[in-house]
């Protein structure tokens, strides 16, 4: 069964806690977490790219010159796709990349991700994940002394104090246990979990 150190918020060890096997002990599945980080950054595009096509470009209302006798190809508009200043063939245009996947494949991805960081001994858990006021410093403090680098925090419950206390922080983010998401964690070198955070993330994903 896969274990993770329990520190306090001053970086000493307290202890040990024993893993879900179901979450953080199973085979990581590949394939699934290419496919979810795929989805995830698909569904993160705005999608508001837009050119013209040749319908739309200003100007070519007249034909540039004769049809035949030139010497030169027939042409019927500046505008076409092969002069300058033409319109875009097949021009871009705003639309949706949003695409869904099934929950089962998400969860896998989830847990495959959950199992990696604990078999790299790379998730630390927190006896209670907390600071008493909104400070940087002692946030940066508790990450230098847990040897900490790109991390994500993860709490029970939405937690002001750590959430504007490491949002300036390069590589830093925080979120709750319902809402880990496979790409933060795989981005991240460490994933640093409250206690109560860890009892919610095995109930919720076992």
């Amino acid at each position: 069964m896969p274990k993770a150190t329990v520190v306090n918020m001053s970086g000493t060890k307290v202890g040990e806690v024993e893993l879900s096997e179901a979450v953080f002990g199973i085979e990581p599945n590949e394939d699934v977490v290419h496919a979810v980080v795929k989805n995830h950054l698909a569904n993160c595009r705005q999608g508001t790219q837009s050119a013209l096509t040749r319908a739309e470009v200003s100007g070519g209302g007249i034909k540039p010159y004769r049809q035949k006798g030139t010497g030169r190809a027939r042409q019927g508009s500046t505008r076409a796709p092969q002069w300058t200043h033409g319109g875009i063939v097949f021009a871009p245009k705003p639309r949706s990349y949003r695409y869904t996947l099934n929950k089962k494949v998400k969860r896998l991805a989830l847990k495959s991700v959950l199992s990696a960081k604990a078999a790299e001994g790379n998730v630390i858990v927190v006896d209670e994940l907390n600071v008493p006021e909104i400070k940087t410093k002692t946030m940066q403090s508790f990450l230098t002394a847990v040897n900490a680098g790109k991390a994500v925090l993860v709490t029970p419950e939405v937690n002001m104090n750590v959430v504007k206390s490491a949002r300036n922080i390069p590589g830093v983010s925080a979120t709750t246990a319902k809402l880990i998401n496979v790409y933060d964690i795989l981005n991240a070198k460490q994933l640093i979990v409250d206690k109560a955070a860890l009892a919610v993330i095995e109930e919720v994903f076992a």
